[in-house]
């Protein structure tokens, strides 16, 4: 996959897409890209949905499946738009490696459980599994909350040193089925109370 934005630069300030979208969409096809996110740094306050909109354009133009992931962080509730535009789109601000914020985007992704399916998901971002801060019990559950909600499972810890521990999560074939599962129904917050809370969703 690559990254790249909806703006004349990335979020890094490197060369961003706009205006430049036929012929990114061309290269990608070319590079035989299968996965591309777009951010939405230095817009140039051009509407939203018309930059994310001809990104798709040029992507479907090349006849190359190409997953498309917009990032413009939930800012104008993408989950109520998005889905004839892309495959994917952020509910929320950046994930940080810290456990309280993780349960802060998974609360704040629960909202738009109605809107994902088959086709179109939900992103609450990536997974901070292995990244030496959350302790084994919170990267299983960080895991299998991820698992169960349906969202896309991208890795953000450097894989070419994964422990055994955490392979053993990141692996677990039981835990990526649910995710996976044919029905494709986000799980959501069935009841909270007294602290406990209930997580649950239907299966094929």
């Amino acid at each position: 996959g690559l990254y790249s934005d909806a703006g004349d630069h990335t979020c890094a300030k490197r060369p961003g897409g706009l205006g430049y979208e036929t012929q990114d969409a061309k290269i990608y096809s070319e590079w035989q890209i299968d996965y591309l996110k777009y951010d939405n740094c230095y817009n140039q306050g051009i509407d939203l949905k018309t930059r994310y909109q001809a990104m798709h354009d040029a992507l479907n133009a090349t006849g190359r499946p190409i997953f498309f992931s917009l990032c413009e962080w939930g800012d104008e509730d993408p989950a109520t738009w998005a889905r004839p535009v892309g495959n994917m789109w952020r509910t929320f601000k950046d994930i940080r490696n810290e456990w309280n914020w993780i349960l802060t985007c998974l609360d704040y992704n629960d909202q738009w459980h109605n809107y994902a399916g088959p086709g179109g998901w939900n992103d609450p971002d990536i997974l901070e599994v292995g990244n030496e801060v959350l302790s084994l019990a919170e990267s299983r559950s960080h895991f299998t909350l991820w698992s169960l909600i349906k969202a896309p499972l991208l890795l953000g810890n450097d894989l070419r040193n994964v422990e055994d521990l955490i392979m053993d999560i990141i692996g677990n074939e039981e835990i990526i089925a649910l995710n996976q599962d044919p029905l494709g129904v986000q799980g959501y917050k069935r009841s909270s109370e007294d602290g406990k809370e209930v997580w649950a969703g239907p299966l094929s």
